[in-house]
């Protein structure tokens, strides 16, 4: 029953993480670049909803498209202001630019909200029981908003003429300028939907754990990590390292403590590299 009870909880916690994961791969597809100010973002989301919930007495399904909103025009205004002037230098030079970008806003936070952990303003609830095993219900009810995110970000991506001109510079940059498809508009909806999705994220993530200003540093390697198991680029592949993530993140627990489970997300990083380079879904060009 042990075995099944994480099974259970890494199914959870990889749902959970392919929110953001997801919103790292599609700045990825778009942009060519790794933008490590997810984390940034995930903890700007996870404020944002924790102030509507508790300041401005939110619901929780209510925080979430205000945590997308705040998190989107944060992402791509600090894209503009910090970022975008890096990319002709190429990917490397962007992505050490998100990640100071990333440590600038969590001390932001940490200036304004200082380091203590702030809790959701939701009424306890016992967990259900099946027997041994024990489900607490507000995973059950964050898996199911991620979920519903990810049907709606499918249906978004596959029948919207948004979707499609990203999809398609996501596939060739070249074509799809030849096409008429304006790029800079392209990449700012790219930031803006894969940085609300962080910040969704955040507060998703938030919700089962707790929240202080290094919510999205601690939750960044097992994010990057998915994006690179399934395949950098591929939202089917960020999905599937999510969940991948997750349930070796659980499993490890039957071997080793909690201080060590984070060193699943390196050792999968590590395994895809040397076998796979692509990703387990990735194309051949990542």
């Amino acid at each position: 029953m042990e075995l099944v009870q994480i099974l259970v909880n890494g199914l959870m916690a990889g749902t959970l993480l392919a929110i953001p994961a997801i919103g790292f791969t599609t700045i990825f597809a778009v942009l060519r670049f790794p933008n490590f100010a997810v984390g940034g973002l995930m903890a700007i989301g996870a404020y944002t909803g924790l102030i509507a919930n508790t300041m401005g007495g939110l619901p929780l399904l209510a925080t979430l498209p205000i945590a997308f909103m705040v998190a989107g025009l944060i992402g791509v205004g600090s894209d503009k202001l910090m970022i975008s002037g890096l990319r002709p230098s190429g990917p490397l030079a962007a992505a050490i630019g998100t990640i100071a970008l990333g440590l600038l806003l969590e001390n932001v936070l940490r200036f304004v909200f200082g380091n203590e952990f702030r809790t959701f303003n939701i009424p306890p609830v016992r967990d259900w029981r099946f027997g041994d095993l024990r489900v607490p219900p507000h995973q059950v009810e964050n898996a199911t908003y991620a979920l519903v995110i990810m049907a709606v970000l499918f249906c978004f991506l596959m029948f919207t003429r948004s979707g499609k001109m990203m999809r398609a510079v996501a596939d060739n940059p070249a074509l799809a300028g030849l096409k008429g498809i304006n790029a800079v508009r392209t990449t700012d909806m790219a930031t803006f939907l894969g940085m609300g999705l962080a910040g969704i994220g955040g507060v998703l993530i938030g919700l089962d754990v707790a929240i202080d200003p290094l919510i999205g540093t601690r939750t960044m390697l097992a994010v990057f990590a998915a994006a690179v198991v399934g395949g950098l680029g591929s939202i089917p592949g960020a999905v599937l390292g999510a969940f991948i993530i997750g349930l070796g993140e659980e499993l490890a627990l039957l071997a080793v403590a909690p201080t060590y489970r984070t060193a699943v997300g390196f050792l999968a990083i590590l395994l895809i590299l040397s076998f796979r380079p692509r990703g387990l879904l990735g194309e051949r060009r990542y």
